[in-house]
């Protein structure tokens, strides 16, 4: 059922102007009449209710080019409550299980002028974490089910706007995260001390499950984006040396299966030695790693090396056994007492959600965050991704997109309870490829504006 735009200023009045209310009650009270208020448990780590109203200026991320698809633009008001529980603290006195956590954060998020955008994000993150004497272990779950439209977007509604099907890599992203779907990300982690060195056992998931219907692009659905579920999982070891008391230098092994689901032939004819074609692979990881702080007011966590793929048959691609650079790193420099400045960066072989090829993806963000005072914040953030589509056999599938993103933010907290934030996001596609064919249509800008608040117990 849609959501009336009366429904979402009411949520609007029920989490804003009923806090504002709230807060300015509390100012007249007595401050023992404060204090006396409820207060949350010990185990009840999260309580709170936020809005935010937004307006994104383009939100499919279509190129704007004559002939070709208008933007579509609207405002979209975004309820999102929170509740967290560490269950630790109800187990006494024991010291071993240390977090036991669970936090339920959904989004509801209404599209006023792109109905079908709208969404119901009911995402679930648990984290388990322990030690005993040597040995130690942890376990962070983030699951997310998303309730959105079942029907994938149409980029080319006319003849005259057909060339919008060649649109950026990135353009696809966005909207996809808003269809109905499950995703699913875990890390397990074992470590073992032994005076200065440490054994650590690991493995990992990231699952897409894409629950939108398939269209063969032709007649009504010339431009419709069908999607296809991926998944990652690998485990393995890292053997640690501490170099002094907060630092240490690793070295790990990885190994792994990335899939990627095939197209039934009715949808899509490509085929890689008479199978419908997907860039399924199994994989092997060496990697060289540093982490802890080399200085006190310096956090790294830095790993790197060769990547070793073996591809399926059915693989559309120039080598089946490319061997190629993985690496991951995020550093957090902490400047003055009151401002921070971190850095992350990844770049690994991942497989399309919206094809049969795999490509090279890297990201590059850097994120800044200034407590000028006590109430209020300043944040800043730019960042730089590319997917490099270089390994594909067929050159209609050839492509180098990047996306720029810049935004910045501000934040006031009138209250310990009650803050805002005004934020502003610049997202610039860009084309990367030599000689591309319909390269104008590969690229886009889309500007997004924020106003939200939030509302603490």
């Amino acid at each position: 059922m849609k959501k009336s735009p009366g429904l979402s200023y009411g949520l609007i009045a029920a989490t804003v102007i009923l806090p504002l209310a709230s807060a300015a009650l509390a100012a007249e009270k007595p401050a023992a009449a404060v204090s006396a208020g409820w207060q949350k448990p010990a185990w009840l780590t999260d309580l709170s209710a936020g809005v935010k109203e937004s307006y994104d200026d383009n939100v499919l991320l279509v190129a704007d080019k004559d002939p070709g698809m208008n933007p579509q633009s609207s405002w979209i008001t975004t309820v999102s409550p929170k509740v967290g529980f560490n269950f630790a603290p109800l187990l006494g006195t024991q010291k071993t299980l240390q977090t036991l956590s669970l936090v339920y954060a959904p989004d509801f998020a209404i599209y006023h002028d792109a109905s079908s955008e709208s969404y119901n994000a009911h995402k679930l993150a648990n984290v388990i974490k322990g030690k005993t004497g040597d040995f130690s272990f942890a376990l962070d779950n983030a699951f997310l089910f998303n309730d959105g439209d079942s029907t994938a977007p149409i980029y080319a509604l006319s003849p005259a706007s057909a060339n919008d099907k060649n649109r950026s890599a990135y353009a696809t992203a966005a909207p996809r995260e808003r269809r109905k779907q499950i995703q699913d990300r875990a890390t397990i982690v074992l470590q073992y001390d032994v005076d200065q060195f440490f054994i650590r056992p690991t493995a990992s998931l990231t699952y897409y499950d894409l629950m939108t219907d398939w269209h063969k692009s032709s007649g009504a659905y010339t431009g419709y984006q069908d999607y296809e579920d991926r998944a990652d999982v690998n485990g393995g070891l890292d053997l640690g040396y501490k170099v002094t008391k907060d630092l240490a230098v690793t070295v790990g092994y990885r190994y792994g299966h990335q899939y990627q689901q095939a197209f039934p032939n009715a949808i899509d004819t490509t085929t890689f030695n008479h199978q419908q074609a997907q860039s399924s692979s199994d994989y092997q990881r060496l990697l060289l790693g540093l982490e802890g702080k080399p200085w006190k007011w310096l956090t790294v966590k830095v790993a790197g090396g060769p990547d070793f793929r073996d591809y399926n048959s059915a693989a559309p691609m120039n080598d089946h056994r490319p061997v190629n650079y993985y690496g991951e790193a995020s550093m957090t420099a902490i400047l003055t007492p009151n401002q921070s400045l971190s850095l992350t960066y990844k770049h690994w072989q991942w497989v399309a959600s919206t094809g049969k090829y795999s490509y090279y993806d890297s990201s590059y963000a850097l994120a800044y965050h200034w407590n000028a005072t006590k109430q209020l914040g300043l944040d800043l953030a730019a960042k730089y991704a590319d997917s490099d589509y270089a390994s594909a056999t067929d050159n209609q599938y050839l492509r180098d997109d990047a996306m720029y993103s810049l935004s910045a933010g501000v934040s006031y907290a009138f209250t310990p309870h009650f803050s805002t934030s005004l934020g502003y996001t610049c997202n610039l596609g860009r084309n990367q490829q030599d000689n591309a064919t319909f390269e104008p249509y590969r690229e886009f800008d889309q500007n997004v504006v924020s106003l939200s608040a939030q509302y603490k117990f």
